[in-house]
C-alpha cells in the first residue's frame, strides 16, 4: 500500500466512526427528546419509555430532524411553541453526544 492509500482507508475509517456516532447521537437525543414531552404529557414512567421508543421511530420516516419535530409537536400540542422546541432539541444533542462521547 501506498501513502496516498493509508491515508484514503484512514478517512474512510473516520468518516464510518463519525456516522456511526452521529446516529447513535441523534438516536439518544431523540429518546431523551420523548422522555422530555412524555413529562409535559403527564405519562407514566412505563408511558413514558413507550413514547421515547415511538419519537426514536418516528427518525425513520425522513432524512434530517424535521420527522422528530412533527411527531413532537403535534403530541404535544400548545404545550409548547416551536422555538421552545428546536431549543430542546438542540440542548439534548448537546448532552446526547457528551453522554455517547463519554461512554468510548
Amino acid at each position: 500500500m501506498t501513502t496516498f492509500d493509508d491515508r484514503e482507508l484512514a478517512f474512510e475509517n473516520k468518516f464510518a466512526h463519525d456516522s456511526e456516532l452521529q446516529f447513535k447521537a441523534e438516536a439518544r437525543r431523540n429518546k431523551l427528546l420523548g422522555l422530555w414531552a412524555a413529562e409535559l404529557m403527564g405519562l407514566s414512567e412505563e408511558a413514558s419509555l413507550d413514547y421515547a421508543k415511538q419519537v426514536v421511530k418516528a427518525d425513520f420516516e425522513e432524512a434530517g430532524d424535521e420527522d422528530v419535530f412533527r411527531k413532537v409537536s403535534g403530541d404535544l400540542g400548545d404545550r409548547t411553541d416551536e422555538p421552545t422546541l428546536r431549543a430542546k432539541m438542540a440542548e439534548l444533542m448537546a448532552v446526547a453526544k457528551a453522554q455517547i462521547m463519554s461512554e468510548s
